[in-house]
This record gives C-alpha cells, sequence and structure tokens, in this order.
C-alpha cells in the first residue's frame, strides 16, 4: 500500500532532496544537483520565488521506505500572465512502480483542486530559470546541472496513467566548437558593427555586482523571455538571489553583452560545464572532497565542454543580427579555453529563430524534454 505523506519538517525536507541522489546514484548519465542549491530552492525562507508561488511537498512510502516524491506548485504570476488555473508538478521522482507514481500526480491534483486549479502541467520549477520538462529522448547521454534527467519509465507512467497529453517540447543541442569562427558569424558581426554601431562589451566584476548590470542582464532577460511557455518576470528579489548565485561567480571572459551605444540589448552567459565534477561529490556536497573538484572547473576550466546557460537580444535587434556578435565573440573564448563541445540549454521546439542558429555549426539535437498537461476533474 502507497502511503503519501506532506513534508513539515526539516528532516523530511532533507529526505525529499536525498531520494533523488540514492534513486541515481549507479547512473552514469545523471548529474548530482548542488545539494545547497536544492535547499535554497525548496526552503520559503530563501527562495524569493515565494513572493508569487505556493508549494507543498509530498514523500511516498511503501513498506516503511521512501520510493517518490513531489512538489506541487502554484505560480500567481505566471497564471495571470496566461490567464490559466495551473497548478505544477516538479521534483517528480519514482521508482519503477505505475501505483507510486499515480499517488503523487493524485496529491497534486487534490492540493490544485482546493486552491481552485483546473489544470495541472509539468514538470516544472517554481520560475523559468529552475529545470523544466521530464526527459523523453537522450537517457544515455550524460546530463547537466541544469536540466531534469530521469529513467526511460518515467514517460511510460505519464502515458499509462491516462489524460495526460503533451503540452511543450524542449530540444537540447550537442554543438561542436569550430576552429575557426564560421564565415557566416564573421560577415554578418562587421557588417552590425558597421551598419548599426552595435558593440561587443565584456564586464567586469564591479560593473555587474556593483553597478547594476548584473541587474540589467536579467530585466533584458524579462524582455525577450516575455512570450515563453510558462514564463512569469522575475522580480527585483529573485534577480538579486540569480545575481548572486551566478553573476559573481562567473567568469566575465564567458559572459557577453551587446550595446548599442550605453544600452544593453543582447547578452550571452555561458558557464564550464559541472557535470563531470558533480559526478565526483558526494551527493551533490562540497565536503570533504567536492569543493576542488568544482574549483578545478570554475578557476581552471578543466572540462572540454561548456554549457551556453542564457542567450537573449531584443526583438527588434534580433532582425539586426546581433545575435551573431554574441556567437563571434564567444566561441572565440571557447576556443582560448580549449573547449570542444558546447551545450545549450532547453529552447521549444516551436522557436524556430533559435533553432536556425545551429544550422552553421556542427551541431546534434541529442535530448528532448517533455511537459505534460491534463485537465483536472471535478
Amino acid at each position: 500500500m502507497i502511503k503519501i505523506r506532506k513534508v513539515n519538517t526539516k528532516k523530511e525536507l532533507k529526505q525529499f532532496i536525498q531520494f533523488y541522489y540514492d534513486l541515481y546514484r549507479s547512473n552514469n548519465c545523471a548529474v548530482p544537483y548542488l545539494y545547497s542549491d536544492e535547499m535554497a530552492t525548496l526552503r520559503r525562507d530563501k527562495n524569493p520565488s515565494f513572493e508569487c508561488c505556493e508549494a507543498e511537498y509530498f514523500l511516498a512510502y511503501k513498506d516503511g521506505r521512501v520510493v517518490g516524491r513531489v512538489a506541487a506548485i502554484i505560480n500567481h504570476r505566471a497564471n495571470e500572465r496566461w490567464n490559466c488555473k495551473q497548478v505544477r508538478f516538479g521534483w517528480f521522482d519514482f521508482v519503477d512502480d505505475l501505483e507510486v507514481s499515480t499517488a503523487l500526480i493524485k496529491v497534486v491534483e487534490d492540493w490544485g483542486k482546493t486552491k481552485g486549479m483546473t489544470e495541472i502541467v509539468g514538470p516544472l520549477g517554481f520560475i523559468d530559470t529552475d529545470r523544466e520538462g521530464m526527459l523523453v529522448d537522450g537517457f544515455d547521454e550524460l546530463s547537466t546541472m541544469y536540466i531534469n534527467y530521469n529513467y526511460p519509465y518515467y514517460p511510460k507512467h505519464m502515458e499509462q496513467m491516462g489524460g495526460f497529453g503533451k503540452d511543450n517540447d524542449y530540444l537540447e543541442y550537442k554543438v561542436k566548437i569550430p576552429e575557426v569562427v564560421p564565415e557566416k558569424f564573421s560577415k554578418i558581426t562587421e557588417m552590425v558593427r558597421r551598419r548599426y554601431g552595435l558593440t561587443v562589451h565584456k564586464f567586469t566584476r564591479k560593473e555587474l555586482v556593483c553597478e547594476g548590470w548584473g541587474h540589467e542582464v536579467f530585466r533584458l532577460l524579462n524582455a525577450t523571455y516575455k512570450d515563453l511557455y510558462g514564463f512569469s518576470q522575475l522580480s527585483d528579489s529573485q534577480v538579486d538571489k540569480l545575481v548572486n548565485d551566478y553573476i559573481k561567480i562567473a567568469d566575465l571572459n564567458l559572459i557577453t553583452a551587446i550595446m548599442d551605444g550605453n544600452k544593453m540589448v543582447g547578452f550571452g552567459v555561458t558557464f564550464s560545464s559541472f557535470s563531470k565534477a558533480l559526478q565526483k561529490t558526494r551527493d551533490g556536497h562540497f565536503l570533504p572532497f567536492g569543493w576542488w573538484h568544482l574549483l578545478k572547473i570554475l578557476k581552471w576550466h578543466k572540462t572540454n565542454v561548456v554549457d551556453l546557460l542564457l542567450i537573449g537580444v531584443l526583438p527588434e535587434y534580433r532582425a539586426k543580427g546581433a545575435n551573431a556578435l554574441i556567437f563571434d565573440d564567444l566561441i572565440r573564448w571557447f576556443q582560448r579555453y580549449g573547449f570542444e563541445w558546447a551545450e545549450t540549454g532547453p529552447q521549444m521546439e516551436t522557436n524556430e529563430g533559435v533553432l536556425s542558429q545551429w544550422q552553421y555549426l556542427e551541431s546534434e539535437n541529442h535530448r528532448r524534454h517533455r511537459c505534460y498537461r491534463k485537465i483536472i476533474k471535478e
């Protein structure tokens, strides 16, 4: 018999986080998430997303042991933006037992109904910068710390439950770093600089952290991502957390801004891949030796893979070719650091403008994530 219990204590929250590490410890493609990041995201007193979200977490037990987990989340800001009443499910992990996965989804549905929700969607996090989608293709590919990894039986369970349909698919690409910047990018870059006066800017730490340009990156993200699936505008406190979590520790050579005079019109934020380093940690902990593996990536880029985290260009500048300036600059830095491959973040399969830019590079669509949706019946 499956028993579902709501997470009420810090001890239970630790169990909720630990379940993923236990379930995937022997999997060579899964990447442990940083334990401290998971805790900070799920705690109401640490995550500024609770300004616009409410959530509950649930654990499934069978024969006295934890066999699954799920987060039930309502993002009120997103629901208002998209004029819907959706409860999200995220942090959805379970053993290969349909009774377990069904019970976890049901508790999210029931909780959502008590809040007046009419649809259940997911996997989704609190906001768009959290992990999204269920892996449905690419199970034998090494994952990253920024995306969900799951066993192949997960989507089979979604199909067997009934009522769920595809709501959105994300595609991720593995891109070969060229030895020479493609002529297409070079020509467009020169034309854009000459015709529109756009320039590449490399920020200092002081500019990003103390002078507000780090916040400007995420304000620009709000403008460029506003029409993407499920997106909700980031608040000042959410931006503060993102700047603190990412910008403060970034290698600034791997961040590129496109300027029109004193106005930022585009940006690219990339990081050396932490995937293999995280696999050497003890369940995503810095101690006892995890810090050393992560430091080698942060400081010395001891990896041949770079993660393309965030790229955004204002709509009116996309048509002018501003994207080419970002790639022209970043590819040169990737070459200097000896990166051989780049991993893109999730991109909507309908976003032809973004997907088309990989045609100028040797690339492969090697993973697909899916968000599901179901109408909640009374």
